[in-house]
């Protein structure tokens, strides 16, 4: 019997998680040292999962299967495919970043403050997240998938609500109201989004008689499975409503800015760049090859839904004062990119969309940590409460400034291929969708540089005068974000030779092909 690698790398910060739970209060330190150990030992087995797949061998490797509760059909079977090994390496990467970046934002508050936050708590509940998140990257059970989808909503709705940014204009208690509004709201959509999915989980082993991804597959493509077109459509409805809120696609996106303008810079990260990755994953994953005729119908409508998300995040972007909530409307016009990529029903599309799940993680990460930075100087969120920062601390405007690039999707930055990529997918075979798309470059140029401008440069303000650059911690948080960036932007290869074969197959689960060249290449 072969060691259970999959298993060890989702058991192992589970395990850390109740580990640094239980350290006495009195030894916070020491709780964040276990903590961070835990992730990069963690990370070592993300990458040893990446080593030992073969993106030319099997769809589906490293396999677990076990009976499980065996009077409903349900498995503890797990396996990872090109697109789920590269979002387990991304969880497992950002990890020992996101720790360090909150090595101190679980501290007791100042001396005479009533209000004490368990250290302890904070970092293991982020080591929770990350056990669950990557068992959900795992997962080829669909029930086991939906109780790890689930159930990561309890420790994001405490790190959301009990963890919150100590930057407020309004005060402690006015903070204080506003993270529990964040949290509640956060928790109510994700939770109605998972009612609605587990009719369907419900609904589809009636239909198919067991949970596993693999077997409904082959028995679908056997023909000794067939649904009903109705049944179908509403099975997949049920599916993507709870993966378009996680995701999230407008009009569900509402509870994205609250939770991430009142969390901690960290905490934002894990929402953003690793929580919300399910979403998108899982409409690869399950929406695509249990339900392809249905994708395949639904397209048209989510497709425009994407584009609204598209254009509608970045203009509001354009509008901000605050910077968290600047970013994270931001992220939602590049979740409309990525949903996108996934319904053009191209090869380059989904490639695009895969790839830019990666980058996306990587570039939002490096932005939101560095201004998570820069708010915790000064003790506030607005952007007009900055200004000439470049001149007191040049390393944290610079890091800044390429973090918000990498965002605009630069050239030579890690986002540029996977926007283009899903741009030319997209225009392939819905032109006029690609077309509009496109004016979410120009509005993501103008929020991210009028940022910069309004924070970084002009007069020196005296509240920043004062502010001190990155420090040792700080850089090492930062500066490998950084090369990833710049090393993704200019060699993508070594991501899209994994996650390529993984796209072909989705392709043929949907029954499409890439649409042949309206001119054929000279001879």
């Amino acid at each position: 019997m072969s060691f259970p690698l999959l298993t060890a790398t989702a058991v192992l910060p589970a395990l850390g998680a109740v580990a640094t739970a239980a350290v006495p209060a009195a030894r916070r330190t020491a709780a964040k040292w276990l903590a961070l150990l835990v992730s990069l030992a963690t990370l070592a087995l993300a990458v040893t999962v990446l080593v030992r797949f073969d993106p030319d061998g099997a769809r589906f490797q490293l396999t677990e299967s076990h009976s499980w509760i065996a009077a409903f059909g349900v498995r503890y079977e797990l396996g990872v495919d090109g697109i789920g090994v590269a979002l387990v390496a991304l969880t497992a990467l950002l990890m020992p970043f996101v720790i360090l970046a909150g090595w101190n934002d679980a501290d007791p508050l100042e001396t005479g403050s009533r209000r004490w936050r368990p250290t302890q708590g904070f970092f293991a509940l982020i080591l929770a997240v990350e056990a669950m998140v990557i068992i959900s990257f795992e997962a080829t059970d669909v029930f086991l998938f939906y109780i790890f989808f689930e159930a990561m909503l309890i420790p994001m709705y405490f790190l959301i609500g009990g963890f919150g940014d100590r930057a407020h204009e309004h005060g402690e208690e006015t903070a204080a109201t506003q993270r529990s509004y964040a949290a509640v709201k956060f928790l109510l959509y994700n939770l109605a989004g998972g009612l609605i999915m587990l009719a369907a989980v419900i609904g589809l082993y009636v239909v198919a008689g067991n949970f596993s991804l693999a077997e409904i597959a082959q028995a679908r493509a056997s023909g000794s499975l067939h649904m009903a077109t109705n049944t179908e459509r509403w099975l997949f409805l049920g599916f993507f409503f709870a993966f378009a809120v996680k995701a999230p696609l407008w009009p569900l996106h509402t509870w994205l800015p609250n939770a991430m303008g009142e969390s901690t810079a960290p905490v934002a990260v894990l929402i953003t760049a690793v929580v919300d990755k399910v979403g998108t994953f899982a409409m690869l994953r399950f929406c695509l090859q249990l339900f392809p005729e249905a994708s395949k119908w639904a397209t048209p409508v989510i497709l425009v839904l994407a584009l609204i998300s598209i254009i509608y995040g970045a203009l509001l972007a354009v509008g901000q004062r605050d910077i968290k909530r600047l970013i994270a409307y931001a992220s939602i016009s590049h979740f409309g990119f990525i949903i996108m990529g996934i319904f053009a029903m191209t090869s380059q599309g989904q490639s695009g969309a895969t790839l830019y799940m990666v980058n996306h993680g990587i570039s939002t990460a490096a932005l939101l940590l560095v201004a998570g930075f820069l708010i915790s100087r000064r003790g506030s969120r607005l952007i007009a409460d900055y200004g000439g920062v470049q001149k007191v601390a040049p390393v944290l405007a610079g890091t800044f400034l390429i973090g918000g690039l990498a965002t605009l999707s630069l050239p030579g930055l890690a986002p540029f291929v996977s926007e283009f990529l899903v741009l030319v997918g997209t225009f392939t075979r819905h032109p006029a969708i690609g077309i509009i798309a496109t004016f979410g470059i120009v509005l993501a140029a103008l929020y991210t540089l009028v940022l910069y401008q309004r924070t970084m440069t002009g007069p020196v303000k005296p509240e920043v005068s004062a502010m001190p650059d990155l420090k040792v911690r700080e850089l090492v948080v930062v500066a490998p974000l950084i090369v990833l960036l710049i090393f993704l932007g200019v060699y993508p290869k070594p991501v899209t030779d994994i996650v390529n074969p993984a796209v072909k197959q989705t392709m043929s689960d949907v029954h499409q092909t890439d649409p042949k060249p309206e001119v054929e290449a000279a001879k």
